[in-house]
């Protein structure tokens, strides 16, 4: 089980993880009960920081397919900044390497920052996809499991969102929504908006 600080703070992305555990009590991450009814109960940032630990526990491997059964495509561009755990410009990663698993691609815009409560990293300069030496403005960004559910419940819903960038978006993120929808409601409402963002059924898979 993850009970202790020591395991939520390992279950972040390590971008994200100064800046959730600063903000978040050291008692209440040291509630034992981090099953579904309790994460029900907590406040939205111990139950954000929550749901990040039992993401992190889901054994999904990456993918090299998209949502729509294809090649997983580029969620960077030329003249935007380069994304991808692995910086390829893919939501891909080595296996279960990526603690935060950026498998969601979607067209970055301020609204996740501000909506998951992260600093305005999402209007930054970044190394250019193809020059590294450059810096350019972030296009479509891979963006976490976790943080894709919790954008949709703190923005009001799937149609509040921005688009999803579905052939550049893993199909481990799909899997791994389908297995555990009954884990947490926000985990239910993150596979629902897939599938209405990228025209998924749920025998697509």
């Amino acid at each position: 089980a993850l009970t202790g600080l020591a395991q939520v703070e390992a279950a972040l992305p390590r971008d994200l993880a100064p800046v959730v555990t600063r903000s978040f009590p050291v008692h209440s991450a040291r509630n034992p009960g981090l099953g579904p009814p309790a994460i029900s109960a907590m406040a939205p940032l111990a139950r954000a920081v929550a749901l990040a630990a039992l993401v992190r526990a889901l054994p999904v491997l990456a993918e090299t397919h998209n949502v729509l059964g294809g090649d997983l495509g580029l969620c960077s561009h030329p003249g935007t900044a380069l994304t991808g755990f692995t910086r390829t410009g893919h939501c891909e990663d080595f296996g279960n390497d990526d603690q935060g698993s950026h498998h969601i691609c979607i067209q970055m815009k301020s609204d996740f920052c501000r909506q998951t409560g992260q600093p305005n990293w999402c209007e930054e300069r970044m190394p250019c996809m193809g020059d590294t030496g450059s810096d350019c403005p972030i296009g479509n960004w891979c963006v976490c499991q976790w943080a894709f559910a919790r954008y949709i419940d703190m923005a009001g819903g799937c149609d509040s969102i921005v688009n999803v960038v579905c052939d550049a978006t893993n199909m481990a993120a799909y899997k791994a929504y389908q297995e555990h929808r009954n884990a947490d409601p926000e985990i239910q409402k993150a596979l629902d908006c897939l599938e209405q963002r990228c025209g998924l059924s749920p025998m697509s898979v």
